[in-house]
């Protein structure tokens, strides 16, 4: 049953690797149509480049940290923001705003519960 599993995992690495390789072609060969370079389009190749960097780890490690994922959900809401901030009432835009922090919240939290700043890791007993 494990072999089935890590088999799968594989085939569905390989899709969604495959489906974001063709995502960004698609998006170059839009960005080239268009003679234009936006900073939504900029987030969007960033986007793309985090989910093939979370391929390669998962891929590598057979598990991934939250903070890929994190980073990935902070650009995209930065990316809609972007893209719906002029179509948006400015207040509306409050709540975009309080997730971002909350996501860059648990970033840092996560960051500093393994790092020894906060002094959290268990000294040896000599």
């Amino acid at each position: 049953m494990e072999n089935i599993t890590k088999k799968l995992q594989l085939v569905l690495l390989s899709i969604i690797l495959l489906s974001t390789v063709i995502a960004v072609g698609i998006e170059i060969k839009t960005m080239i149509i268009n003679q234009s370079v936006t900073l939504a389009d900029l987030l969007l190749m960033f986007l793309y480049l985090e989910v093939m960097a979370m391929v390669r780890i998962f891929w590598a490690q057979q598990s991934i940290t939250i903070t890929l994922p994190l980073l990935i959900a902070i650009t995209a809401l930065a990316r809609f923001i972007i893209l719906q901030g002029k179509e948006m009432d400015p207040a509306a835009l409050v709540y975009e705003a309080i997730a971002i922090v909350l996501i860059a919240g648990a970033i840092v939290i996560l960051r500093l519960r393994h790092s020894d700043k906060l002094g959290l890791k268990k000294k040896k007993n000599k």
